[in-house]
C-alpha cells in the first residue's frame, strides 16, 4: 500500500465515523497536486478539494487530521442542509 493508498483509507474510515451514510469517491491520482474528493448522501453532491500533501501526512500529523476533518464536516453539513 503506498502512502496515498494508506491517506484514502484514512479518509474513508473518518469520514464513515462521522456520517456512515455518505459515501466518498477518491481518484486514483491528483491533478496539480490536488485530490477532488467527492462525498454523496442520496442526491446531494459535494466537492472538497484536498492536496496530496495533506492526504499522505492525514495517516500520522494529528493537526492535519483535525484541519482536514473540519472541512469533511463542512461538506457534511452542506449535503445535510441540501446544498
Amino acid at each position: 500500500m503506498d502512502e496515498w493508498d494508506e491517506g484514502k483509507a484514512r479518509l474513508t474510515d473518518l469520514v464513515r465515523t462521522a456520517a456512515p451514510d455518505v459515501s466518498v469517491v477518491i481518484p486514483v491520482r491528483p491533478t496539480g497536486g490536488m485530490f477532488l474528493i467527492a462525498f454523496a448522501r442520496g442526491r446531494a453532491k459535494k466537492f472538497l478539494s484536498v492536496s496530496e500533501d495533506d492526504l499522505i501526512d492525514l495517516v500520522d500529523d494529528h493537526a492535519v487530521e483535525t484541519q482536514v476533518m473540519a472541512k469533511v464536516h463542512d461538506a457534511i453539513k452542506d449535503l445535510s442542509a441540501g446544498g
